[in-house]
């Protein structure tokens, strides 16, 4: 999956995306709970380079952002994890888990944070499984007129008629956009 060729259907499924006005609730108090801690994540932005809303969102995503859990699974921070990635930690806090996951999945290298590249990072954080099936990912599209059924149910598992109940990364982001005045800077 190479970010050249997705990047323009980020940009078209972004500016197209809406959601069911009895989602926004339930979004605004998932924005609300990042943004109580804002300075958590700008403190895990500060050793990594990555924003902190990105960090916010594959935390919500992964677990619930849960700050006794490893970034890179929702996994306890207290023991190696078990699962993708296998046999990272155990973690002092929440931040030292998140800068090692971020730098084994490459963001920290990342230079250009555009929002169409947020939305590819989101979704090679979570595994290409979706685009190889030539859906759209519901780890960044969950809850969105963009979404379709189709749902990883467990590692490898793949159910055609699920559908992921989750809400997705970008309608969190754009609910965080209106919340706390992020202007994304777009792709041309």
């Amino acid at each position: 999956m190479r970010y050249a060729a997705k990047w323009p259907q980020y940009a078209k499924w972004w500016d197209a995306m809406r959601w069911r006005a009895s989602r926004q609730k339930e979004f605004d108090a998932l924005a609300d709970k990042i943004l109580a801690h804002k300075a958590r994540y700008q403190a895990v932005e500060k050793r990594t380079g990555v924003p902190w809303y990105l960090i916010a969102v594959l935390h919500l995503r992964e677990s619930d952002c849960n700050f006794n859990t490893y970034l890179g699974n929702g996994q306890s921070l207290k023991r190696k994890t078990t699962i993708v990635p296998k046999g990272r930690g155990p973690f002092d806090s929440f931040e030292d888990g998140a800068v090692d996951a971020l730098r084994i999945d490459g963001l920290s290298t990342v230079q250009d944070w555009r929002l169409e590249k947020v939305l590819y990072y989101c979704e090679i954080f979570n595994g290409a499984g979706y685009d190889a099936k030539g859906l759209p990912s519901p780890y960044v599209w969950g809850g969105t007129n963009i979404q379709r059924p189709g749902k990883y149910v467990r590692d490898g598992v793949f159910s055609r008629t699920t559908m992921d109940s989750q809400p997705g990364v970008a309608p969190i982001l754009r609910t965080l956009s209106f919340r706390d005045n992020i202007d994304f800077v777009r792709e041309t």
